[in-house]
Parts: structure tokens; sequence; C-alpha cells
């Protein structure tokens, strides 16, 4: 992911090391006499000054240049001045070489290397107004470039939020402006959403609990954090994974991400659980797709707390279920797994358990607690076989998907058991197994062509419930509120049109074979 150009100015931020590499200051020979280890001490100004209390002018970060003038001949005044820069907290000593010191004096280089203040000599004439004017400028286009980066963050930021940006859209921006990925996470380090580069972001993720929680609150090797709270409760955290700029900018980022992020939950009325049915949503979505490649799911699944080592997966979609309801019932029976709404009013839940937990029973008790809790028989758990590999579980929820479809709109669907799997739906599950394939698509097409036209909408359902009921005529004629003699016209209508004899076994087991193709590709 490449830096953005403001970035990369703020990138520009100053140490010890950077000063002495500048061509102005590599004029004067500078060499470092104390405190080599310190030379990345970032220098926040700098300051020429001969007197020698200048410690208690000074604020902290600042690189003193002098000439030791006033210092010549007095050890005790040289490692006082020394001292008194140390606690100042100043960034280095930059001491040039003359008539008061024509070599580097052994009492200030020893209180310096005692102390770990960077001490440097310049053994050529230099003029000290040249240092300052090339390090002050400098410093003041690092300030303005974090003002503008500060600005451009807020500015892009707030925009997304005034034209109703999902949080991933801002995450993105987030991820774009860092150069490295993001992650957002509730006080338990269970991953609620991410951005950035994938392959970048699954690194991150392969064993993010470990690593997120040996990071801590530091800001080592990139690792940036700023917690997420709004009226007087902490309920997140957004962590910038490896930022490649310098400290203060990761900082200045994360600081205005967290407070977009607030600002987004406040005003979409969102909660940190909506964002954890968003992760899962997400999650479960690519699963089912097929799209990635299950192996690459597989860190974004345990960073979102699913335990995926030495599991059996259990792949279930209920239909008339809602996720808060089912995320319950899964606490209430101490179980653990993934909540996900899809469409058409049908939840994934994929259950993880160890491998010693009976599957099939605990299903069962899950379905009935379900029926129980919602107090009603219209929640119907379609069951997939459980899996054991992690890649398989796709497939399960694909297979899940099919049966619950396949119940969805089916009369029998309240003499089914409470936990429905492919052999419960016999004919109508196999014709939804198969109805993207391209032979079931045109057989459909063939075999009711007569009927695939506006005009024979209405002739097309009294086709669907006469061979729903079992060819039964009274029956299809009271559901359709007409008399037997006016439903035997349009059966005899519906068979001139299809070419077909309906009291034919044969022949009515094809038209309706093709019937459900017809539904099912439609649905």
């Amino acid at each position: 992911m490449t830096v953005p150009e403001h970035q990369k100015q703020l990138e520009q931020s100053l140490s010890v090391r950077q000063v002495l590499a500048l061509e102005r200051v590599l004029a004067g020979e500078p060499e470092v006499v104390a405190g080599a280890s310190r030379l990345d001490r970032a220098v926040r100004w700098v300051h020429v000054a001969e007197a020698p209390d200048v410690g208690v002018m000074l604020t902290g970060g600042e690189m003193v240049l002098t000439t030791g003038v006033l210092l010549a001949g007095d050890d005790a005044a040289q490692a006082e001045y020394v001292q008194s820069l140390h606690r100042a907290e100043a960034a280095a000593l930059v001491l040039g070489l003359g008539r008061a010191f024509p070599a580097p004096p052994d009492v200030m280089r020893r209180a310096a290397e005692r102390c770990g203040l960077p001490m440097i000599v310049l053994h050529r004439p230099f003029p000290f107004a040249a240092l300052t004017e090339e390090v002050q400028s400098r410093l003041v286009r690092r300030e303005f470039a974090a003002v503008s980066l500060s600005e451009a963050v807020r500015t892009a930021l707030t925009g997304l939020i005034t034209a109703g940006a999902p949080l991933q859209r801002l995450l993105d921006e987030i991820a774009q402006h860092g150069g490295c990925p993001v992650v957002v996470t509730n006080l338990a380090h269970r991953v609620l959403a991410t951005a950035g580069e994938r392959p970048a972001v699954d690194d991150v993720l392969r064993d993010w609990e470990r690593i997120s929680r040996q990071a801590g609150g530091s800001e080592v090797d990139g690792w940036v954090r700023a917690e997420l709270a709004g009226r007087g409760e902490r309920w997140g955290r957004i962590t910038l994974c490896g930022h490649r700029g310098d400290t203060a900018t990761g900082r200045l980022l994360a600081d205005r991400a967290a407070e977009a992020l607030v600002l987004h939950r406040m005003l979409g009325g969102t909660s940190a659980h909506t964002w954890e049915e968003q992760s899962a949503q997400s999650l479960m979505t690519d699963l089912v797709s097929g799209v990635v490649p299950a192996r690459q799911l597989l860190p974004r699944a345990r960073a979102a707390g699913l335990p995926v080592n030495r599991r059996t997966f259990v792949p279930l979609v209920v239909q008339h279920g809602e996720p808060a309801q089912l995320d319950r019932v899964l606490r209430m029976l101490g179980l653990t797994g993934l909540v996900a709404e899809l469409a058409d009013r049908a939840t994934a839940v994929l259950l993880s358990l160890a491998r010693d937990q009976d599957d099939q029973a605990l299903t069962a008790h899950f379905a009935a607690r379900l029926r129980s809790e919602s107090g009603s028989t219209k929640a119907v758990v379609a069951a997939a076989d459980a899996r054991t590999a992690w890649d398989d579980v796709p497939a399960g929820l694909r297979e899940a998907r099919h049966v619950a479809d396949a119940v969805a709109d089916s009369s029998a669907a309240l003499d089914l058991p409470a936990v429905v799997r492919l052999k419960d739906v016999h004919l109508r599950g196999l014709i939804r197994l198969l109805r993207d394939d391209p032979h079931v698509q045109s057989f459909a097409e063939r075999e009711l062509d007569g009927l695939l036209c506006e005009a024979g909408e209405d002739l097309l359902a009294v086709l669907r419930t006469y061979l729903a009921s079992g060819r039964n005529k009274s029956r299809t004629a009271q559901l359709h509120h007409v008399s037997r003699p006016a439903l035997y016209r349009r059966l005899e209508a519906i068979q001139a049109r299809l070419g077909v004899d309906l009291d034919d076994f044969e022949q009515a087991a094809s038209v309706h074979i093709a019937l459900l193709a017809h539904d099912a590709q439609q649905a």
C-alpha cells in the first residue's frame, strides 16, 4: 500500500541522527563522542546557548548548540552543564571545537555518556545560524504537514459519515491514509472489522489474539492504538498494525480515526454489537459464496472469536429467526458459533463444537430451544452434516441454505422435523441443488413453455396447486375459490398449452419436476 504524500512529509520528523546527516551539518565534520545509542531521539527545536544555566530555559527535545566559551577551565561547571541538559530532557548537545575547546572535553564526554545524552563535536568552524535555519524550517514544515494531515483525514472521514457511508468505507479510507492494515476490536480483542490489503490483513489476523495482547498498549513496531469511547463508556479499540510512519503520525491518524468511528456510531445509532454482526455477516457471506477460499478466511474466523483448531463445525440456516434471538439461544445453551443474517429472512449459524460433543443432539437441542423461545413453529432449522475440516465448511453452509430454500415456501413445512436435513426435502431438495445446472434450466423451459408468459400466469398458479395437492381437484378448486367445472376448464387449457395428459403419472411427474425447477430458479 502506498503512503500518501502528506504522510511522507510527516515522516520527515527529525531525529538527532537525521540532523547529523544534513548536508550543512556534514560540512562541520560532526563526531558523536557520547550517547551514540540515543541518536534516534526526536529533535523538537534547535537552541543556541552559551549560558552555563541553559537547562532552566529548556522544555525538552531541544538540540543545544554551544562553543562552551563560558565553561572552559571549569570541570565542575562542565559536568553540571551536561547534567542540566539531561534534567531538562534535551535531545542532544552539539559542541563547536575552537578556542575554548580545541578537542572534545573528557569531563563533558564522560558526563554525557553516563546520562545517555548524545554529545556531538564539530571539528570544523561552523555557522550555528545555518544549522538553526535548516532544522527550524524543516520542523515548521513538519508541523504544517501535521496540521494538513489532520485536516485531510478529518475532512475525508466527516464527508463519508455525512454521506451515510458504512463502517467498512470509513476503515478503507483510514487504511489508505495509514498505508497499513487497520483492525477494530471490542474490549475482549475480538475483531469487529478490518481494512487494508488482504494479504497484509490476513498476516495480522493469523495469530491475532496472541500478538494483539503481546503488543498491549505499546506503539512498538508501528502498532498504534486508540480507544473507542463515547458518553463515558469504552467499547472498543482501533489499531494501526505496522504503521510505517513515525509514532506521532500514527497517533494522529489513530486519534482522528477513533473520533470518526465514535461519531459514526452515535449518528448511526449503531452499537459495538451491531459491528460484531456486520463482521460475522461479512465472514459468513464470503464462506457461503465460495469466492474467497476457505483457507484464506481462517484467520478472520479465528480473530472473530470462533474456535477452529480440532473442532467439529455444524452449518445451519434458520428460516424466520432473528439474529439477536439466535445469538441469545446460543449463549443460553453455552454453544460457540457465528450468527449472520442472509437474504429472505434466513440466518446462517456456524456452530463450533469440541470433537467429543454430539453434534446431532446439540443441534436438535438448539432447534427445540429456539422454537420454545420464539413461541412459534415457524422457525425452521436447516442443517448440513457436520464437518471436521474447515475447508468443507463453505459446502456445508451452501447445503444448509439449499435445504432452507427448499422448505421456505413449502406448504408441508409445518410437518417437517425441528431440524431439517437434505434427506427430509426429497425431490424438492434435489431440484434446489440442481437449479443452476443448464440442463435442468433447459428442461424446465421446454416443459413449461406454453405457460411461461404473462397470459399463462394464472394457469401456472393453478397447475402449481394441483400438483402440490397430489392432483386433488376438489382441494385445488377450494384453494382457488372456483367451481369444479371452472377448474376442469382451466386444467384442459393447461394440458392443451403444454401438450400433456395430467392424468398420466409420468407426464404429470415430468411437469411437476419442471415446475419445481422453475420455482427454484425464480427464487
